[in-house]
C-alpha cells in the first residue's frame, strides 16, 4: 500500500534516539575506578613493544560496572 505521507511529523514519526551512549557517560563517575584502570592498561600497553600485553580484565571491568549502572535506567526508555 502507498500512503501519501504528511509533512507534518509527529514524534512518533521522528527516528529512535539511543539513551545508552548518554546513560553510559553519566555512569562513568560512578564507575571511575575501573575507568581509570583500563586507561591507564591501555597507556602501559600502548608503550608495550613485545605485543603480548592487552587490556582484557580492566575492560570487561569497566563495561561490567557500567552496564550494571546502565540497566536500571535505560528500560525507562523503552516504549
Amino acid at each position: 500500500r502507498n500512503r501519501r505521507r504528511d509533512s507534518t511529523r509527529t514524534m512518533d514519526d521522528e527516528d529512535p534516539v539511543d539513551p545508552r551512549p548518554d546513560l553510559e557517560e553519566a555512569c562513568k563517575p560512578k564507575c571511575a575506578k575501573f575507568v581509570t584502570a583500563y586507561e591507564g592498561c591501555v597507556g602501559r600497553v600502548e608503550k608495550d613493544t613485545t605485543g603480548e600485553a592487552h587490556c582484557t580484565g580492566q575492560y570487561f571491568d569497566m563495561w561490567g560496572c557500567i552496564d550494571k549502572c546502565v540497566a536500571p535506567n535505560l528500560f525507562k526508555h523503552t516504549k
